[in-house]
């Protein structure tokens, strides 16, 4: 099989997975990906040890909008390569997605187009965006889903054809793992006198980091015997607001900022947390999607909590702890309980690791989709 995948991937831990899709000896990948910086398209393996060669295209717009951004190119080499697959992963409302559709009638009819959503959120779309998505889900002859809910808005869209259940990314768990030299796995059961807790990603309103703090430090007073801090990991517009917020709260020698850091080091920070928080709240345009972080800290053998924010319950399954959106009494309480039940932690760690491992690596990802794509092509 000869697949062409579009997928906007930077990072060698996103990067996992089109190596594992390259290790299949029926497959002959192309990976395309946007160039930063305006420059000619270059069709050349990524070194002597990779399988598959990787075609940089710049875009027009910016390469982090989903949306409204282009490629700088007409064919996407389709002539040269002729897929049996178009993979792209790309939203059917984006106007990449309409651009690789009318290449992919003109360059290359007689392949399989498969694109991807992660959208659960029914948002109001004016005539031009409903115009696009009705001429990219006609063109698509699959839809992959990252969360159920985008299956439910993609029936609702009117797509009668394979949408299957599967994430274009998930967790590298050969770089997210337990680790003996941190509190890793085995020593959630210990019995302890000081704790940590973690947050990690964007600071913003939706993440619901306001609410932990609060959660924080009323539960410092609940458990006065014991020493907790809090690790946020990560940068954004709401830093300053909860840096005051934590002052307001008496707990600003409690909380540590380490700011935004690469995901080799995320890895080293959830292996010094006893519990990783994700308290989202849902707004009128957006709810957790995904909630990666989560199944890294799962990986890693740190038990997790997270609100009932759109899809976080059904990544967590039985291997964390849902709270309500918005309810700081509650996830006190939630804290408390898994802080002072080292064989729940002990448990939840296990699981974490086994579901990430077997629902959510990269590798298992990978599988899935080397499956939907031969099942296409039979």
């Amino acid at each position: 099989m000869k697949i062409l995948l579009i997928a906007r991937y930077h990072h060698p831990t996103t990067q996992r997975k089109v190596e594992y899709l390259a290790q299949a000896p029926d497959v002959d990948l192309c990976h395309i990906v946007p160039a930063y910086q305006p420059q000619s398209a270059d069709l050349r393996p990524l070194d002597t040890q990779r399988r598959y060669r990787q075609l940089t295209i710049p875009m027009l717009g910016s390469v982090t909008d989903p949306h409204r951004a282009l490629y700088r190119t007409v064919t996407f080499h389709l002539h040269r390569f002729r897929p049996d697959i178009i993979h792209a992963e790309e939203e059917p409302d984006s106007l990449s997605a309409l651009q690789i559709a009318w290449a992919r009638r003109i360059w290359a009819p007689q392949s399989r187009l498969l694109l991807h959503t992660w959208q659960n959120q029914d948002r109001r779309k004016s005539m031009a965006v409903r115009w696009v998505i009705r001429q990219t889900l006609g063109a698509a002859d699959l839809v992959f889903c990252a969360n159920s809910e985008a299956i439910t808005l993609l029936r609702r869209f009117g797509f009668a054809g394979p949408a299957p259940l599967l994430p274009a990314i998930g967790v590298d768990t050969t770089l997210f793992r337990p680790c003996a030299e941190y509190h890793g796995w085995a020593e959630q059961s210990a019995v302890k006198s000081s704790y940590t807790i973690g947050y990690i990603g964007r600071l913003v309103w939706e993440k619901g980091i306001d609410l932990l703090l609060q959660a924080v430090a009323a539960l410092t007073s609940a458990m006065p015997d014991r020493q907790i801090q809090v690790w946020v990991t990560g940068a954004g517009p709401l830093q300053t607001e909860l840096q005051s917020l934590a002052r307001q709260l008496g707990i600003e020698e409690r909380v540590v900022w380490k700011g935004a850091q690469p995901p080799h080091e995320i890895a080293k920070i959830l292996c010094h947390l006893d519990v990783l928080v994700l308290p989202s709240r849902t707004t009128n345009v957006w709810k957790e999607q995904l909630g990666r972080v989560l199944l890294e800290a799962m990986a890693c053998g740190v038990p997790v909590i997270g609100s009932n924010s759109g899809a976080i319950p059904e990544v967590i399954g039985d291997a964390g702890l849902i709270v309500p959106e918005g309810d700081v009494q509650v996830l006190t309480q939630t804290l408390k309980h898994l802080l002072s039940a080292p064989d729940l932690r002990q448990t939840l760690a296990q699981r974490g690791r086994i579901r990430a491992e077997t629902y959510y690596s990269q590798r298992h990802i990978a599988e899935q989709t080397l499956a939907i794509y031969r099942e296409i092509m039979a």
